[in-house]
Order: structure tokens, then C-alpha cells, then sequence
């Protein structure tokens, strides 16, 4: 009886730490992915998607994903259902029809009523899609081999000490065998990894740094060259300095231009609708077309425009300067004009980042590199006026030479880029910017943090392995007690829990104690 009590006991210890581990899905529910949600007077504000509510009206722009079941209210629907069925063919959709969560929107922005209350799970679930998955083999799959020798080891050993023990004393050999069998139990080894990866997904998580999975931790300690986009990622989405330049524009074209700029999800195109200290009236948008990595057009009230680069509007690029280009009906009117606002301690950031090789991808022309190489004097290379699928191209060529690479971008529009990295971390200010193409989730605001992300990663690479070490410890020990006869299987029983509590209490304490170096305790 009391050798039974304590194998339950140690299996009911085991299947608790392993219910435990079940945060992994449940956790991510702290996501913050928010939506604009748009009152019946027009207003805009972003806000949680665990605070929507059914009834609510949202905007979803061009490439979004839609978040929640709703019905369109107002706007063209396009919607490419690739993220969940697998198929690249887009669906219309008119005022009035239901519209399914995981969609994602081609074109212009629409205004949705939600029917049913966010499943952030369902968003998850996403993320975690098998098409998006970067197979790569990892520490699950070095536990898996070091589990299946290990379970061929132990057979033979029990063999070997079975028929040593048969010739010597039979009625002991039940006893060493069945000690040898609940002692080598690999248990503690399972625990090692998904147990100090998901203290430290909680840990990253709680620092605005939300990962996918747990081998994307494993990824990252992995990480030697780090691309980061320019605009939005390490400039201001919302603090530039814009300046326009050109014809005066009439009130009638103004309302119209801030109704067709607030259609893309682009920072310069945020900024620009920023600076039009006008009343969006929200007129409709018909015929809109994004060209990639040029800009877009559409018609309102009639009227052709086009928003973009200087060849999207037929204009030579003049200064060397960040500018978006408007024209109107082919006729160009002028151009909105960006002065970059870098995020604070940039310096200071790359200066620890010493380790890493440094890239810099911009869809801008080179009107900063100056600035840029002051900021970023150990960049190994810059390279702009990317398309998205220059940016892809680039990070394939590191990857060619044998390079992991980590891609930081706005999630949007460098969905492309970050799908083909190693690592692919979307920044994101408003957190708008969700993307099944990503591992991870940052906030702008602690993009300086990011070396900090990247060694605590490493950290919890080497308390793995040392976990590893502690379990292997337990085995060899016990099995060298319980081989030559000196250990009964009741006291196996008791003993088998102990290495498992002993790799949970040493990793609980590990990822804490490390985790105090990197960020504040009360987070």
C-alpha cells in the first residue's frame, strides 16, 4: 500500500506540473492585439480586443486581419481567407454580410459591427498554424532523442542486473528490477526544457515581449545578425516632423485625401493622416489598389488619387528626403515631406549589440544614411528603396551565408521579410500590427530593450542544459544504488518525484534570479 501511495503520489505531482505547463495557450490571451473601434460619430481610438463588445463598430484597413466575427457595414470587401483554408483566392463581400474571424482584408478599410465577442484563443491558434511554423529541429526534438536512448540504455541495464541478480538471489531480482525501472524514470528530463521556457515566455511576456513558442526561445540564443527596418521600427510612427510641399491643397481635396490615407496601415500614411488637421468625414472609397512597395490609389467623390512614392505619381525623388506624393486625376499636387523622429537611446542600444552583425532595410531612399551611420556606426550593411520583396531577398542572401538572422519590422509590411527569417519580430506602437508571419510581438516602446531580450533568451538555453545535467545526476545516482541491490522499490517510489520537484523548484528559481538582472522584479 504505502509503495503504491507514493507512485501515485509522484504521477499526480507530475501530471499537476504538467496541467502547469498548459499556460502556453491560455497564457497568450494576454496578447495585446487591439483594433480601432469607431464610434457612430466617426471617431477612431484603438483599444484591446478583449474589450469589444458585441455591437461595437471597427475599422479594419487594407492587409489587416480581421479579428472578430462581424457584418460589414460600410466599404468594399475583399477578403483572402489564405490564413485559415490554405487558398490565396479572395472573397467580395457588399454591405450586410457576415464576415469570419481570420479573414484579412484587400483593399480599402471597412467599418465591421461585431456579432460575437473576440476568441483571442482563435488568433492564437492562427499564429501557431502549421503554414507558418519554421520547422527547425530543437531542444524538443534533442529531448526526444536523448529520451530514446535513454529508455534502450535502461532496458539494458535492467537486463544486464536481472540476470546478474537471477544467479546470485531470484527473489531479489524482482526487487533491483523493479527499483532499476521506477528510479530511471526520464520524467525530470521531459520537464527540463518546456518548464524553464515557459517561466521565461511568462517572464518575457510580462516585458512586452511576446513569443510564439517555446522554440523560438531556443531560436533566438541562436541569433548572429539582426535586420531591422527603418520607418516604424526604429523611427516614431507618430512623431515625425511633416512639412508639405506643393500647390495649395482645397478643402474638397484635403477631406478627401485624409479619407483615402486612413485605408493603409503604412506608418508614413498614419503620419500623414496625423498632420491633416481637417474633420475626417469618412467619405466611401471605391477601386482601391495598393502597389507593392510604391503605394496605392482609389476614387473618392469621383476623383482618381494616388498616394505613394515619387514614381508611383510619375515625380523624380529630389533631396534625398522621406516624402510621400500625392496626385490627383494624373496631376501632381505635391508632396508630404518626413523628417524622422529616432527612438531615444538608439545608440546606446547598438552599442550593445556588439555581438550581432547589423543591417538596416529601408523602402525610403537614402536621404538618412548619413544620420543613420552616425546612430549605427557598426552596421554591416544598408540597403534602400526595398520593395517587400527585396527585403525577402536580402534576408535570404544572409541566410545563404549561413547566417541566423532575426528580422524587426512593423508586421505588415514586411510580413514577407519576417516569414523567411530565422526569427521574425513584429514592432508594434498601436499593436495593430498582427501578423500570422511572425514569432514574436514587441512593443515599440522597448525596442531598446531588445539585447536585454536576446541574453535572457540565452540564459534560459544554458539553465536548460543544466537542468539537464541535474537530471541526469538523479539517474545516475539512483540506478548506481538500485543496480547493486541497495535500493527497495518502495524507497525508488518515494526518491523517483524528488529529481522532478527538484528540476521545477531549480528552474522556477534559475529563470527568476536571471530575470532580475534584465528587468524589475515587480513587472
Amino acid at each position: 500500500c504505502r509503495f503504491l501511495f507514493f507512485m501515485f503520489n509522484g504521477k499526480l505531482f507530475q501530471k499537476r506540473t504538467y496541467s502547469a505547463l498548459s499556460f502556453d495557450r491560455e497564457y497568450k490571451s494576454f496578447y495585446p492585439i487591439a483594433v480601432t473601434k469607431v464610434d457612430f460619430n466617426g471617431k477612431q481610438d484603438n483599444i484591446l480586443l478583449s474589450e469589444l463588445k458585441i455591437g461595437d463598430r471597427i475599422m479594419v484597413r487594407n492587409q489587416e486581419i480581421i479579428p472578430v466575427d462581424a457584418v460589414l457595414i460600410n466599404g468594399e470587401g475583399n477578403i483572402d481567407n489564405s490564413f485559415i483554408t490554405g487558398e490565396s483566392a479572395s472573397i467580395p463581400k457588399k454591405a450586410g454580410d457576415k464576415i469570419f474571424a481570420g479573414g484579412k482584408q484587400i483593399g480599402s478599410a471597412l467599418e465591421l459591427e461585431v456579432i460575437k465577442t473576440v476568441n483571442q484563443s482563435y488568433l492564437t491558434q492562427l499564429w501557431n498554424k502549421e503554414a507558418f511554423k519554421k520547422h527547425e529541429t530543437g531542444l524538443d526534438t534533442l529531448t526526444n532523442e536523448i529520451s530514446k536512448y535513454f529508455t534502450f540504455i535502461i532496458l539494458g541495464i535492467t537486463l544486464i542486473a536481472g540476470i546478474y541478480w537471477a544467479r546470485i538471489d531470484f527473489e531479489k531480482m524482482f526487487q533491483v528490477v523493479a527499483a532499476i525501472l521506477i528510479i530511471a524514470c526520464p520524467c525530470a528530463l521531459a520537464l527540463s526544457a518546456p518548464f524553464t521556457f515557459g517561466h521565461v515566455m511568462r517572464i518575457l511576456g510580462r516585458n512586452k515581449f511576446y513569443v510564439k513558442d517555446t522554440l523560438t526561445i531556443e531560436k533566438i540564443s541562436k541569433i548572429g545578425t539582426v535586420v531591422f527596418d527603418k520607418t516604424g521600427t526604429i523611427t516614431h510612427q507618430k512623431k515625425s516632423d511633416v512639412t508639405f510641399e506643393g500647390t495649395e491643397i482645397q478643402e474638397f481635396d484635403l477631406k478627401n485625401i485624409k479619407s483615402l490615407v486612413k485605408n493603409s496601415n503604412h506608418p508614413l500614411s498614419k503620419g500623414v493622416y496625423e498632420f491633416l488637421e481637417i474633420e475626417d468625414e469618412y467619405f466611401p472609397i471605391e477601386n482601391f489598389k495598393e502597389v507593392a512597395g510604391k503605394g496605392y490609389e482609389a476614387q473618392v467623390r469621383g476623383n482618381l488619387y494616388k498616394i505613394g512614392s515619387a514614381s508611383l505619381v510619375r515625380q523624380e525623388s529630389k533631396n534625398l528626403e522621406t516624402a510621400v506624393y500625392v496626385s490627383k486625376n494624373d496631376e501632381f499636387i505635391g508632396k508630404f515631406i518626413f523628417k524622422n523622429e529616432y527612438r531615444e537611446n538608439l545608440n546606446s542600444l547598438f552599442k550593445r549589440l556588439y555581438d550581432y552583425k547589423i543591417h538596416i532595410l529601408s523602402g525610403d531612399n537614402a536621404s538618412e544614411e548619413k544620420v543613420l551611420k552616425t546612430i549605427i556606426p557598426n552596421a554591416d550593411g544598408m540597403a534602400f528603396n526595398q520593395s517587400p520583396e527585396d527585403k525577402l531577398n536580402y534576408i535570404k542572401n544572409l541566410q545563404d551565408q549561413h547566417q541566423k538572422v532575426a528580422m524587426l519590422g512593423d508586421g505588415l509590411n514586411d510580413a514577407g521579410a519576417l516569414k523567411q527569417s530565422n526569427v521574425g519580430i513584429a514592432v508594434a506602437d498601436d499593436t495593430n500590427s498582427f501578423t500570422p508571419s511572425s514569432d514574436v510581438i514587441m512593443s515599440g516602446e522597448k525596442l531598446t530593450d531588445l539585447d536585454k531580450y536576446f541574453d535572457f533568451s540565452k540564459d534560459a538555453m544554458k539553465i536548460v542544459k543544466m537542468t539537464f545535467a541535474i537530471s541526469f545526476f538523479y539517474n545516475i545516482i539512483g540506478l548506481s544504488f538500485a543496480v547493486t541491490g541497495h535500493m527497495s522499490p518502495l524507497f525508488a517510489a518515494i526518491i523517483m518525484p524528488i529529481s522532478s520537484i527538484s528540476v521545477v523548484a531549480f528552474t522556477s528559481a534559475a529563470t527568476w534570479f536571471r530575470s532580475t538582472k534584465y528587468f524589475k522584479i515587480n513587472q
